[in-house]
């Protein structure tokens, strides 16, 4: 099939041709914008962690007229939140190994993209209810939506250029571009509104984001053509098994980290988030 049947899509007015985006296949700015938005969350709310976890829980803000209003955060020390922010970045690349695994066998990268997007904005959402446990719940809906996401949309942007070579690599250009944009603004809007107003606020920003950012996934995605499905030869049946044993075991290891962090958390095990930070930095560096 060659690549301008598998692309095209609404005609330009101007040419008769399909439509473009800055001369790359349309399907470029719906990746463009998704990865745009996913990123402005992503940074947004990184912007905020460290901050909102060292803030004194009697912190105040002085507002432009003079209100002062609480903002308290969650009066951590500097070495538990390094440890915990450390956590956060490192399993957020590590889990998009088991995310480029689901979309390569079970779902499609397009399907990885759009399921991944809703728990990282699930995870925004979670972040913005004030308390400490929904802090961290987000925290691991926001983990395991990226490590579905980010892998996956950067693979779609390659198979909208079956051919390769330079233009491949151009439109690699113009998509980063889009990554650049997110981070820029992201911590701008979101830290505005937490350091200003309210950190769930600047939270709950991030989140918008990322709905916005799944809002024009969905209206664009038939840009796409074939791009991002799944082109696995296997049976529904065998694929059934494939995704029963893969979830069973993913929500197993769940299960053990979540016991483990409340046996950590009542005191029943004798460690910290910065040990468990440090073991897990040895472990990557052994495994690599």
């Amino acid at each position: 099939m060659s690549t301008e049947s598998t692309f095209a899509g609404p005609q330009n007015p101007n040419t008769g041709g399909p439509k473009t985006f800055f001369g790359h296949p349309r399907g470029l700015s719906t990746l463009f914008f998704t990865e745009m938005w996913e990123r402005f969350s992503y940074y947004g709310m990184r912007a905020l962690l460290t901050l909102f976890m060292t803030a004194a829980t009697t912190n105040i803000v002085t507002q432009s007229d003079g209100t002062i209003i609480q903002n308290p955060g969650m009066g951590l020390d500097i070495a538990t939140a390094g440890a915990i922010y450390g956590l956060y970045t490192s399993l957020v690349y590590i889990l998009a190994l088991p995310g480029g695994w689901v979309a390569d066998n079970l779902w499609g990268q397009r399907k990885a993209v759009w399921v991944g997007g809703w728990i990282i904005a699930a995870g925004h959402f979670t972040m913005a209810i004030p308390s400490t446990y929904t802090f961290f719940l987000g925290l691991i809906f926001i983990i395991c939506g990226t490590g579905l996401l980010k892998p996956n949309v950067s693979t779609i942007v390659g198979e909208l250029y079956p051919d390769g070579g330079a233009r491949r690599d151009a439109g690699f250009s113009i998509f980063y571009m889009g990554i650049n944009l997110g981070a820029l603004f992201g911590p701008l809007v979101a830290a505005w509104l937490g350091e200003a107003h309210h950190w769930h606020w600047g939270f709950g920003a991030a989140g918008v984001g990322m709905v916005l950012g799944l809002i024009q996934y969905r209206l664009g995605v038939g840009h796409l053509g074939n791009a991002g499905l799944l082109k696995s030869e296997d049976s529904r049946e065998v694929l059934a098994a494939k995704s029963k044993k893969f979830f069973g075991t993913f929500f197993a290891v769940f299960a053990a980290v979540v016991l483990f962090g409340f046996l950590v958390s009542n005191g029943t095990i004798s460690v910290t988030l910065t040990q468990i930070a440090q073991w897990l930095g040895y472990s990557v560096l052994v495994l690599v």
